[in-house]
């Protein structure tokens, strides 16, 4: 069993991208400028940003079903991030330093299992929770703030087409 863990794409971030604080305080969202790192994870890359890079702080719906465990919650994204990072059977850094959250849902998004992962233990805790046939998908959250980190997926392997003994 394989999983892959992506972030978000980046047009995300697209309707902020460029606007003032008074225009970004429209739509329920800031510009934070990173001051620390680690300290402001990007949902686009994965990764922390460093010092004096700009984010956008804003509104983010993480689990949109129909089903009582929808979900949304603040995240931040890296202003001008240009690519989704995906990363296959291996925790981003950025995962790795932080208690997590896994919550394993079903084809129909109900929430089925749960795990609080501790630093460095997510690999195992996903593993676990992906041997359980019923669980479609995992949702990883930082577990302190509670806001969600990154979707992790089965990574089925390619299908390749059958070749038939040459006569």
């Amino acid at each position: 069993m394989t999983y892959r863990i992506t972030g978000l794409h980046p047009s995300i971030v697209l309707p902020y991208r460029g606007l003032d604080d008074l225009a970004l305080r429209t739509f329920g969202a800031c510009r934070i400028i990173a001051d620390n790192t680690p300290g402001y994870p990007c949902r686009i890359t994965l990764e922390d940003a460093q010092p004096g890079e700009p984010l956008i702080l804003f509104h983010h719906l993480s689990h949109d079903v129909s089903t009582p465990f929808r979900n949304s919650f603040a995240i931040f994204a890296r202003e001008h991030a240009d690519r989704a990072a995906e990363w296959h059977d291996a925790i981003p850094p950025v995962m790795q330093i932080r208690t997590l959250g896994l919550k394993g849902y079903d084809a129909q998004g109900m929430m089925i299992d749960a795990r609080l992962s501790s630093a460095g233990e997510a690999d195992s805790s996903i593993r676990v929770l992906f041997a359980n046939p019923a669980i479609a998908y995992i949702h990883a959250h930082n577990a302190a703030p509670g806001c969600f980190a990154a979707a992790i997926l089965r990574d089925e392997p390619a299908i390749r087409p059958i070749s038939s003994p040459s006569s």
